[in-house]
């Protein structure tokens, strides 16, 4: 079966052929990054009108680059929730035009549920179930993965996701967007004991999560040092600050695997590209024997790949939709129906 899988959810176009979920015939992305680094973040409005103007290239480009034709297409999926609503519905709405004019079906695919499905296309062997730290620029969360259509949330943060957190330190730091691959850059060279930063704990909520106070905490250590006309150690506070997120999402990743029985963890999402947190992640999960997988790290960030391999499997779950599809930004991981308009 042959999948062609739109994503546009954020500030990536991305477009990918897949086969039978798994194998890649194409992956093609353009990346928005060196517009949106003047801003500091992302700007929607600029995101989704360079989705609009790439989209249609970019899709012929995919076909051809996996050397089909449009008519071999069997269906098209796209992700519809959650992102930056103005950019989902350039996506989704390309995606319906394609397939009512293709006469295929329509696969509306959750932009969490891709990034944990990045890992079976890493790993051919993988299957639920398993426990999946998803951390990315707007959500950090431990999900069971009971089956290739079957979610449950057991963690997850109650404010800033733990990219968000990395991109506003890179910020005030001055170091660059995105935030969390400087951070990581910049924190090879340090010591991660040059600084004391909060871990927060959520009253009642052991697997919950929050980063809005050790953002804050980074962000006051600077302000304070500059008005006191002090040097900061950027390497050093580079370092401690991905040590800290480590502590706050690699305890609760292990601790829940093992109350609710699961033996494998994998990882997905941009976070997952952080050297400290894999490290952290292989060291723990040697020690309690539990398999880790990893994906690569071209699979940790948004592509039209991990859209494709999870909509193989909404596919097969007979999840489609037709064209009142809507696109929406917020919606959890573990929902059982598309909301209705």
């Amino acid at each position: 079966m042959l999948i062609l899988a739109i994503e546009s959810s954020c500030d990536e176009t991305a477009v990918a052929v897949m086969r039978n979920g798994r194998e890649v015939l194409s992956n093609t992305v353009i990346s928005q990054i060196d517009m949106h680094t003047v801003y500091g973040g992302v700007v929607p409005e600029i995101a989704s009108r360079k989705h609009i103007e790439v989209i249609s290239g970019l899709t012929k480009k995919a076909v051809n680059d996996a050397g089909i034709s449009m008519s071999e297409i069997d269906a098209v999926a796209v992700t519809f929730a959650p992102g930056l609503i103005g950019a989902l519905l350039v996506g989704m709405n390309f995606a319906k035009g394609l397939a009512f004019a293709l006469g295929k079906p329509l696969i509306p695919v959750h932009h969490i549920r891709g990034h944990v499905a990045a890992n079976y296309i890493a790993f051919p062997e993988l299957e639920p179930p398993f426990m999946a730290l998803v951390a990315s620029g707007g959500h950090t969360l431990l999900l069971g993965v009971d089956g290739y259509t079957r979610y449950k949330i057991i963690g997850s943060t109650r404010d800033d996701a733990a990219g968000e957190a990395f991109d506003k330190v890179a910020r005030v730091l001055g170091i660059g967007y995105p935030g969390g691959k400087e951070i990581d850059r910049l924190g090879t060279t340090g010591d991660e004991n040059s600084y004391k930063l909060p871990r927060a704990k959520v009253d009642g909520c052991r697997y919950d999560m929050s980063f809005s106070g050790l953002k804050t905490a980074v962000i006051n250590l600077v302000h304070n040092a500059e008005q006191k006309g002090e040097n900061i150690d950027l390497p050093g506070l580079a370092a401690s600050f991905e040590l800290a997120v480590s502590d706050t999402v690699v305890p609760r990743v292990i601790e829940a695997a093992e109350e609710n029985k699961y033996t494998k963890i994998c990882a997905a999402g941009g976070v997952a590209a952080n050297s400290k947190i894999r490290e952290i992640l292989k060291t723990e999960c040697e020690k309690k024997g539990i398999k880790l997988f990893l994906p690569p790290l071209w699979l940790c960030g948004d592509n039209g790949a991990m859209i494709g391999c999870q909509g193989y499997y909404e596919y097969l779950a007979g999840n489609m939709a037709d064209m009142s599809l809507n696109a929406y930004a917020t919606l959890d991981a573990d929902f059982e129906e598309i909301p209705k308009i």
